[in-house]
Order: C-alpha cells, then structure tokens, then sequence
C-alpha cells in the first residue's frame, strides 16, 4: 500500500492538487444496474453452452465479457479508494475478495465431496487434484498440466469450471501490486497507462495467434510441446493459461483508466446517451454473432483459428461497446440490462456458474454428453434453488459480516435448543467432511472405460515406426480360412440400412507369430485400437490403431511399405472417426495399396454420429468402383446388432463403452468375428487363398 498513517490537514494541503481527494470523488463507483444485466447474459450463454446441445455454439464467450467486466471494476474500486484515502489497503481488499468468492465455493467444494464420497466412491481419486487445485485457485494451471482439456469429453470432471475462477482470482491477487506502482506515477498519467495496457492485450493476440496449432489430432505433430517429460497441448494451454487469457482483464482495466462513470458525466460526453446505445446495439449484435461463429474446437478435434487468431480480442472489444451504454447515466442501455429479472441472474451470476456445471455432470456423468431437455429443467430448479440458498444463507452473510451477530443471538437465547442444535449440525458436517476427505486421500486415481481399453491395448498394437524399421524382414502368413456362422451381408451396402440379424460364432483361429507386415495388416483409429486383441487372434499380424488417427497420418506407412515390397497379403482399413475423408489423403493411401490383392475398408458408425461420419461413408462406399482390389464391410450395418448378438451367448457386459461406439470385451469378439467373415468371403470373391 502506499500509506498506512492518518493524513492531517497539512498532508492534504502539502501534496499535489490530483492527490487531494475532492467532495464528490470522480473515480468513485456507483451502483450500475447494467453491469448486472451483461453478466446476466454471459452467464446464461455460459450455462446453455455447457449443455452440448448446440443451443449457443460459442456460448463459452461469456468467460471473456466477465474478464472484461472483472479487470473494468476491480481497476475502478482501487483507483477510486487511492482517490478517496489517497492509499489502497490491499490488506481489505483481498479480504473484501475472500468474503465474496470464499464462502460459495467452500460450499461447492465441501458438498462434492460428500457426494462422491457417498454415492460415486470410484471417482474419489480422479476429483482429489482437482479439489486441491480449487481451493488454491490454480486450477487452469493444473489442468494443463494434467491434460485434462476443456474439451475432454469422457471424464467425469464436476470441477473443470473452476479455471476461469483462477484466472480471475490470479488477477484479484496481482493486478492490486501493479496498481499500487502505476498510481505512484501519478493518476493524471492513466491514461497513458491505458494505452500500455492496450498494447499489451493486442501483444498477447499476437503471441496468441502466433502459438495457435492448426490441424486434427492423429495428424498434425505440431500440436504439443514437451515439458519435463510431459506432453502439453497447445491450443488447451492457450485456452486455459492466465497469461493468454490476461487480454480481456487487460482491456478491462484500460477502460477503467480512460472512462470513470462519474467523471463521463461531468464531461462533454454527458449528452451522448443515445449514440453510445447505437454503440450498444453494434455491442451486443458482434457478441451474438460471435456466439454463432466461435468454437474452442470443432467436432474433428480442430482447434478454431477464428477464436484464437483475435476472437478474444474481439469479443472484448464488443463488450466495451455495450459497457460504455450501460454506465453512462443517459443511456438506456442500463436500465433495459438492468430490468428486474436480469438484475437477479447478474447478481447471482457467480453462484450460478459455480454450480451449474457440477449438477449437469451428476446428472449425466460424463462432460461430453448433450444433457436432454428433461435433465436440463431438473439441472435448472436445482441450480437456481441451490443458488439462492447459498446467496441468502451463506455468501451475503459472510460479506456483510453478519455471523457474530447471528451466533450471539443464538447464544444469548434462554432456550438452549437452538445453539444445541447448530453444534451438533456442525459436528456432523465436520465428522462428513472429515470421513469425505479422508476417503478422498486415499482413493485411487481411475482411468475412465473407454481409457482403460485403449491402454489395455498398447501391449497388441504395433508402432508404425517400429513397422517401417522391421521392413527387410518381411515374411507373408497365410491364416486358414475360418468360416464362422453369419448371416450374408444384405445386399444393399447403404450405410444406415436396416440392420441384419447376426450370429456369429466364437474364432477358432491362431494368431500368427508377429512379422514386419505379415499375412495381414490392419489400420485404424481408437475404434478398432479396442480390438486390437481380437483381431490378433484372428490372424492379422499388425495392428496399428491409434487415437485420432486419419488418412493423411497412415499415408507415409503405406507408402513406405510399398517401397520396402513389404505390404501384405491383406490390409483391413477402418479411418474416419475422427474428421472429413480427404480426398488426396484418400487417393494418395489406395493408390499406395495398389499392388495389395485384398483391401476391406469399414464404414463408420456412432450412435449419435458426427456431420462426417455420412459423407465419410459414402466416399468409402464409392471405393470399389475406383480400385478394384478395395472391398466395403458395412460395419454400420451390423454394429447395432452386437447388443442383441451378445445376448444370445449370454455375455452380461455391454458391447460399447460408455460413449456408445469404443469396444468393450464383448463389442470387440463380435467386431473380430465379423471382420473374419468378410475377409475370408472376399477372399473367395477374389479367387484368393
């Protein structure tokens, strides 16, 4: 702080005439209903975001006008003490900032913690980091570190919400210090800092933009940097990491420094209400389209450019916008945002972010999930009620400093009952939360289901570059023909087609030793990597499967086995999952293949499928007619019927897993089997032996 002793009239008279706090300070803060009104948008935004449902597709922009609106009023309430005491107690202020934040968040915290200790035990592990790094208000930075992305879907994840309450609550605890040394230059020069600060959000655009990695993932290698023997995504640091994100607080705080509420209408701006609400219009009309335009990723795993190339920057600047209408006393802006029942969501804005998010991950269990209507309503009453319970019962006490009072009037009551019962409630909570912390400490740390196949796998799937290495070595295998028990393929190969009944039996084959390329060879993405045992057991030599996996990456593998003469006698092929077929990548992989006597390519199938996964099928089912050695199992076809194939062996387990389209054990038997069908049928198509 700058002072801490008492000021005297000869202080005040001894100093310069800026220093001098005037009757009506202009950098005082009123009361600005709009303000309100804005965070009630975001939020909202937000909150329908968090759905998955492609209500606001780039809803998530709300963070960035609350980093706006955070960095415009915490600058003005410390100019405006510095001009009012002619010092800032940063004591008061971070314990002004833990009254407000503190309290909602340890109720957060502490209720899911008993929840999962009680009723969701598995997961006690996977939530301990991320308890840990809430209370420490560094959770962006811990979710970096750990790879768990804002747009990891599987994982039960009830706290990811809390980074952009560590971006802020970084900000609360630094921007103070700073503050603190630019007024020493004297407050006249703000707006020369303003500038600065300006600078130094279009500066972090520019890195920002600079660092951005292009491409799918499974097929661009520029998309991590390795950080003491960890792999960092880029695009997710960028997203998550205060100092990228510092660009919206930055703009904030400039606009603190060059528009004071009080000192605009003292000013000839005093009458300018109605353009600054055309201002607001063309505000709020850019925020709307960018919650059009804007993704953190697309559906492929594409970072957008759009966002990270000045999307930010942009959605700041549309803020200002609308910020200047609704704190100019003149403008309608302000009372139209600050009407009543925005006034209510904008003062309940951080309550309801804080636990929005937790009770749509209880409802649905996994953040990448679309929550359904229904479940939206029930997230919605429960939010709103845990909201307003938490902001009467918990928060406005605290930061009005009312519970001594509220304890002493329990105390000096005659009727013991009341104070009886508050400590024995109290010494049950602690006894809860004790038991939840403990079970908490010792819980061990999960993969989700469609992680733990996948890793379960590493063991049977084959490093393409080990592949190449091995190449002078090739040796062909011929498996025996297994002809187990299936119905024929339906004559139409329309991916989506009435789906066939299928039995199919148990393989009966061996798997071959492992050889460089082998009799056989198969080619995938996650989805076949769940099966990558059954298919070795069924004869194919290699597999090669690997997550986010496409054309373009298995281009080079192809090629080079061709040039080593080292491709085998059959390639099965199942790539698409993950984004568009490319037509050169397409091209390029098959024309490798050429010399290939027998190629099976899969279609697609998700439950739910992705905008690609039709197109994609289509171009697969076009492929026979181009290169004569490519035959098509429909595997959207027949992979709705594994759950009924399932019951009749009487397997219990499910076929997928819990994204409803990875293979568990019984999902990967069948697919194995099926493949082993078709193959042995296009053999004998082929004339093959």
């Amino acid at each position: 702080m700058i002072e801490d002793r008492p000021r005297t009239a000869r202080d005040l008279t001894s100093r310069p005439l800026e220093w001098n706090p005037p009757r009506a300070a202009i950098s005082r803060v009123p009361y600005l209903p709009g303000l309100d009104g804005m965070r009630a948008i975001a939020v909202v935004a937000v909150i329908l975001y968090h759905t998955n449902n492609g209500w606001v597709p780039g809803g998530f922009i709300g963070v960035e006008v609350f980093f706006v609106i955070s960095g415009y009023l915490i600058t003005l309430l410390l100019i405006g003490e510095h001009e009012k005491t002619g010092h800032i107690d940063l004591k008061q202020f971070w314990l002004r900032r833990a009254r407000r934040l503190l309290p909602a968040l340890f109720l957060l915290l502490g209720s899911l913690m008993i929840y999962v200790a009680l009723f969701k035990r598995d997961q006690l592990g996977n939530i301990r980091g991320d308890v840990i790094a809430g209370l420490t208000y560094v959770s962006n930075w811990y979710q970096i570190w750990v790879g768990q992305g804002y747009t990891s879907s599987l994982d039960f994840v009830p706290l990811r919400h809390l980074w952009s309450l560590a971006v802020e609550e970084q900000f609360y605890l630094v921007w103070p210090l700073v503050m603190v040394g630019l007024i020493r230059l004297g407050r006249r020069r703000l707006p020369t800092v303003a500038l600065w600060l300006i600078g130094a959000a279009f500066a972090i655009t520019l890195v920002t933009a600079l660092l951005f990695a292009g491409g799918r993932p499974g097929e661009a290698t520029n998309l991590t940097w390795e950080i003491s023997g960890r792999e960092i995504v880029k695009n997710d640091a960028l997203y998550l990491s205060t100092i990228t994100r510092a660009s919206g607080l930055l703009i904030g705080a400039a606009f603190a420094m060059l528009w004071r509420p009080v000192a605009v209408m003292r000013g000839p701006l005093r009458n300018r209400g109605r353009e600054l609400d055309v201002l607001a219009i063309v505000g709020m009309a850019g925020l709307v389209a960018l919650a059009w335009k804007l993704h953190v990723a697309y559906e492929d795993g594409r970072g957008d450019p759009w966002l990270f190339r000045g999307g930010f920057l942009l959605v700041a600047l549309c803020t200002l916008l609308v910020m200047a209408a609704v704190t100019h006393r003149g403008a309608a802006a302000g009372p139209i945002l600050g009407n009543p029942v925005f006034n209510w969501i904008g003062t309940r804005s951080y309550g309801l972010y804080l636990f929005h998010w937790p009770i749509y991950q209880i409802l649905r269990e996994q953040a990448g999930k679309e929550l359904p209507f229904n479940d939206f309503v029930i997230a919605m009453i429960l939010t709103v009620m845990i909201t307003e319970a938490s902001y009467r019962v918990v928060e406005t006490p605290v930061r009005k400093q009312q519970l001594g009072a509220w304890w002493r009037s329990i105390t000096e009551r005659s009727d013991p009952r009341p104070r009886q019962a508050v400590v024995l409630g109290g010494t049950a909570l602690v006894a809860l939360l004790g038991f939840s912390a403990v079970s908490m400490a010792g819980g061990d740390v999960k993969l989700n289901d469609v992680e733990a196949s996948l890793a379960e796998a590493e063991d049977d799937v084959t490093n393409p570059g080990d592949l190449l290495a091995t190449t002078g070595t090739t040796a062909a295998v011929t498996t025996a023909p297994v002809t187990p028990t299936v119905a024929p393929e339906p004559t139409t190969t329309v991916a989506g087609a009435p789906a066939p009944t299928t039995t199919v039996a148990a393989p009966t084959t061996t798997a071959a030793p492992p050889v460089p390329a082998g009799g056989m060879l198969a080619l995938g993405d996650s989805v076949m990597r769940g099966a990558a045992a059954a298919l070795k057991d069924i004869g194919f030599d290699n597999v090669v499967a690997e997550e986010g996996r496409q054309f373009a990456a298995e281009v080079e593998l192809v090629q080079g086995l061709a040039a080593s003469g080292a491709l085998p006698q059959v390639v099965l092929v199942h790539l698409g999952t993950n984004g568009t077929i490319g037509s050169r990548d397409a091209e390029a992989f098959f024309t490798a293949l050429k010399d290939v006597p027998l190629v099976v390519v899969l279609t697609l199938w998700m439950p739910n499928p992705k905008p690609w996964i039709a197109p994609n099928n289509e171009v697969i089912q076009g492929l026979q007619a181009t290169y004569p050695n490519v035959r098509v199992g429909n595997w959207a076809t027949f992979a709705p019927e594994c759950d009924a194939w399932a019951d009749q062996q009487g397997y219990q387990n499910d076929c997928y897993g819990s994204d409803g389209f990875h293979m568990g054990e019984n999902g990967a038997e069948y697919y194995a089997n099926t493949i082993n069908y078709w193959v042995n049928q296009f053999k004998a198509e082929l004339g093959l032996t």
